[in-house]
């Protein structure tokens, strides 16, 4: 099952810009993220006159809109969906999945704080708080880091959720395209590679390989 940490945080917090320094550090890592963000407002993605909104508006109750390089998909709902829940209907193919919101969610979180902005955290302890991100500190039982502090988050991400993602899956992605694999072709092909990378001087004990071939 593909992990989630909600990042949260009272308004103006910072949750947006902590979320754009922590999945390229995953990213960078090996990792393959998804994000989910939470509007409670309701939002428009569809602009009126385009293809797309046509097909809504004659009452079509989904419409996918497909290129080459991405898909997008647009559908009615009838409530707030929990973080699982859209997990388990629209992601699949990634080892983490980051939201923003959500905070009332049983999943991890994240909290963001400001010193200038908020002088007490929106989560308790008992939220499934794993750790506080602000430039004050907490006394918590959980991890308060730096706002900035990108790769210390990553770090406890890693610890926490994903441990071992790297070393137990091996993905095919093939012009762009992720392609599934069963249990023997994943282990064929993992014990094949790293056998012949360990006759490779420096290549003993490889934990993280990519190999790119045209």
């Amino acid at each position: 099952m593909i992990p989630i940490v909600s990042i949260v945080g009272k308004s103006d917090s910072g949750k947006t810009t902590l979320i754009e320094k922590i999945v390229p550090e995953l990213v960078a890592r090996g990792y393959r993220v998804a994000t989910i963000k939470h509007d409670t407002h309701g939002f428009e993605i569809d602009r009126e006159g385009k293809d797309s909104w046509r097909h809504r508006r004659a009452g079509a109750h989904t419409v996918v809109i497909s290129s080459p390089r991405q898909i997008a998909v647009i559908r009615d709902a009838d409530r707030d969906l929990a973080l699982a829940e859209l997990r388990d209907r629209f992601i699949d193919d990634v080892d983490i999945i980051i939201s923003e919101g959500f905070k009332r969610d049983v999943q991890p979180k994240i909290e963001v704080s400001r010193r200038e902005r908020h002088s007490e955290l929106l989560c308790t302890e008992d939220d499934n708080l794993v750790a506080v991100a602000s430039n004050r500190k907490f006394e918590l039982r959980v991890p308060c880091l730096d706002i900035n502090d990108a790769k210390g988050l990553a770090d406890i991400i890693e610890e926490k959720f994903l441990r071992g993602k790297r070393e137990a899956d091996i993905f095919l992605d093939i012009d762009g395209r992720w392609i599934p694999l069963t249990p023997f072709v994943k282990t064929f092909l993992t014990g094949t590679i790293r056998g012949m990378l360990t006759a490779l001087k420096g290549c003993e004990n490889p934990q993280r390989i990519r190999i790119r071939i045209g």
